[in-house]
């Protein structure tokens, strides 16, 4: 047997394995043995463009972009850096944006947990709200549309704008961080249903680790290009949270230094599918709720053979959630094939359909049984999975069904590692 511990919620799940399972992690990156002194080393001599202190005059008003609570980006470590080079401003003048796209907003503990009790007392802070129209400024339309460019209006009327962010691999937007902290960060409804639409996730550019060409990073970049973003300040991270690296500057060209580096240490390539794959979504935060575990599903989708099984052990302290548009679109359609039929339909757009899509296109491919304490069976079934409670019996099971020459793979960062099929 094999010992593979799971990023499942704050604590980990340690499961026992065939010995046979090939393990696929992302090449572990030691952090960087002095973050502060590498943030203040990125805000100095950025890769594009001039140091942030030579954008930003005195009496300027900032804003700032932040990931919010369902991502694990570093603030109260990143933030008191980019504060300290910008010493000479009235704190009053600075406000932070809780970037939280169309997820519901972060509580105070969140808050406090993202922050601590020093920046909260320091800086002015607003969570975005897409649903409230009124708060966005139109910038022109998406392109090749006639969907109007909404984003946050008080963050648009700053003199200077920050984004900040956390770049990981991404489902359909290929990365994380950067000018998904303009859109869909702190975007209106109207405009995240549009760069979310059936058509865009339903690319086959829509998917890891692709920017250029990929119609949702092209929309989301266009927008971000609309918003006038001065500097650009984007971190990776290992699996304990460290810095493992730090781009800043020019938004686009940080960004994409950024996304090279996450590609070089994320992407593992495997020679064959295999019949059963076992994932996360790469424990707390990200592991909150089963519409984020969605995520954890695609990176295991990439090496399961057809009719295979995806194992998932997500913890979902938060439940699917109950909050969003997800639950519903669930119970609205009797199983992925009803879904995406109707989905077809011309006109058909809401809240959160995207993440259902790509669901139902996983479980088209693929069985996926989820392993989540924070959710009954009978929830899981509901949201058309199958539960399972013990990983490993559920990955014995999978494997007798397959045949005696099956094959394993285990993510135990789940998306924290894009595995693909292909030769060297």
């Amino acid at each position: 047997m094999k010992t593979v511990e799971l990023a499942y919620g704050r604590s980990g799940l340690v499961v026992d394995l065939p010995a046979s399972a090939d393990t696929i992690e992302p090449r572990y990156m030691p952090g960087v043995p002095d973050e502060a002194g590498t943030l203040r080393q990125a805000l100095r001599q950025p890769i594009a463009g001039p140091p942030l202190r030579d954008l930003v005059p005195r009496g300027a008003t900032v804003g700032i972009s932040v990931c919010d609570v369902t991502r694990p980006f570093p603030a109260q470590r990143v933030l008191p850096v980019l504060l300290e080079e910008l010493d000479y401003l009235d704190p009053a003048a600075i406000t932070v944006f809780v970037a939280t796209g169309t997820h519901r907003r972060c509580t105070d503990a969140e808050l406090l947990q993202m922050f601590g009790p020093e920046l909260l007392g320091r800086v002015q802070l607003q969570q975005h709200d897409a649903f409230d129209v009124g708060r966005h400024r139109n910038l022109g339309t998406i392109p090749d549309t006639d969907v109007p460019a909404y984003v946050e209006r008080a963050f648009l009327d700053q003199d200077v704008r920050i984004t900040t962010g956390f770049i990981e691999p991404h489902f359909f937007a290929g990365f994380s961080g950067g000018p998904k902290m303009v859109a869909p960060g702190l975007a209106a409804l109207e405009t995240v249903l549009e760069l979310h639409s059936a058509a865009r996730i339903g690319h086959p550019q829509a998917t890891w680790g692709i920017t250029q060409g990929n119609p949702v990073h092209d929309a989301v970049r266009a927008i971000a290009g609309l918003a006038g973003i001065t500097f650009n300040l984007d971190v990776t991270l290992n699996r304990d949270h460290a810095m493992t690296n730090v781009f800043g500057g020019e938004l686009f060209a940080s960004h994409a230094a950024g996304c090279a580096f996450a590609r070089a240490t994320a992407m593992v390539r495997v020679e064959a599918p295999y019949d059963v794959v076992v994932t996360t979504n790469s424990g707390y935060p990200l592991d909150q709720n089963l519409y984020q575990s969605v995520k954890g599903m695609s990176a295991a989708a990439q090496i399961v053979k057809p009719g295979g099984t995806i194992v998932i052990a997500s913890e979902c302290s938060d439940g699917l959630p109950g909050h969003g548009g997800y639950q519903e679109l669930l119970r609205q359609a009797d199983g992925p094939d009803a879904f995406l039929a109707r989905l077809a339909q011309p006109g058909v757009a809401s809240h959160d359909q995207w993440q259902v899509q790509v669901q139902a296109m996983i479980q088209r491919r693929a069985r996926v049984l989820v392993k989540a304490a924070g959710l009954t069976p009978q929830e899981l079934r509901t949201a058309w999975f199958e539960p399972v409670d013990d990983v490993a019996a559920g990955v014995r099971a999978a494997l007798s069904s397959a045949g005696s020459d099956a094959t394993l793979a285990v993510l135990p960062q789940g998306p924290q590692t894009i595995p693909y099929v292909g030769q060297a």
